[in-house]
């Protein structure tokens, strides 16, 4: 039996937990597949892009730096993908290329099992990059109370809004005077920065934190335990860090790509797994 290919592109992606939780939902539903890293420097991608339109290959998961790129070098794109302005998912089809993306689906379906009722909340989002803007994609597409983005550069953060035709949202700076007041007045608060990834750095200084609503919830887009994670607990917040996003938009993407309900408990339990060795 052939062996299907598929992988995550990206630079560097020897840190990704794709293979792993991915591998596993291949092997859970009998799917002859290999999920593997490619490693993938910016001038080789688009031969890289190329040759996932072999017979042999489902497609591609795309990380950072590449998915704003990828955007150009597929066939098509999905609606999701052309108004996020960027890729992450890539879906061989008969030899063309979709290019979609699924971390707005994976973010929304995070939040919503987090924190239920989030409909009612108002969500202060850190960041105007990539990863913010399929954050305020799917925060908007759920319909909640309000939503303010604080970025160092507040024109850029204002043209996402723009470009994502979110309206009504605020914009504000990222400077401890102006998040002071929204802190207070927003009940979930999610760090879309790279901020707190390989350091010990945070995106909102400690005493901050002390301004959090008791009762709301501080995420964190990456997937290890950062230093405003840590803070937050021990403040009594709850807490959801990128994990769960990670695997339900790589659950996502294995649909997209076997036409399969996703195994995602399996999906899940890989990922938490290999997290803590």
């Amino acid at each position: 039996m052939d062996i299907r290919r598929v992988g995550v592109i990206g630079d560097p992606v020897a840190h990704s937990l794709s293979p792993v939780f991915q591998q596993a939902a291949f092997d859970a539903t009998g799917i002859p597949a290999r999920y593997e890293r490619w490693h993938t420097i910016a001038a080789e991608l688009p031969a890289r892009i190329a040759g996932l339109c072999e017979a042999d290959c489902f497609g591609a998961n795309v990380t950072v730096p590449h998915k704003v790129a990828v955007a150009a070098l597929v066939d098509s794109l999905s609606e999701t993908a052309r108004r996020i302005g960027a890729v992450n998912t890539v879906i061989n089809q008969d030899g063309r290329l979709l290019g979609d993306n699924t971390d707005l689906y994976g973010f929304m379906r995070s939040l919503l099992t987090a924190r239920p009722g989030v409909e009612r909340d108002r969500i202060l989002i850190i960041g105007a990059g990539g990863a913010a803007r399929a954050v305020v994609a799917a925060v908007a597409e759920i319909g909640v109370a309000g939503i303010t983005v604080a970025n160092r550069s507040p024109e850029r953060a204002t043209h996402m809004l723009a470009d994502l035709h979110v309206d009504g949202a605020e914009v504000i700076p990222l400077a401890d005077w102006d998040l002071m007041g929204a802190i207070r007045d927003h009940s979930v608060i999610v760090n879309a920065t790279s901020i707190g990834w390989n350091d010990d750095q945070m995106v909102l200084a400690p005493e901050l934190l002390d301004a959090v609503d008791p009762h709301g919830l501080i995420a964190d887009l990456t997937y290890r335990d950062t230093p405003l994670l840590v803070q937050a607990r021990a403040r009594g917040i709850a807490i959801m860090d990128g994990l769960p996003m990670l695997v339900h938009q790589g659950a996502r993407s294995f649909e997209l790509w076997t036409g399969l309900d996703a195994p995602i408990d399996i999906m899940m339990a890989a990922a938490e797994r290999t997290r803590e060795t």
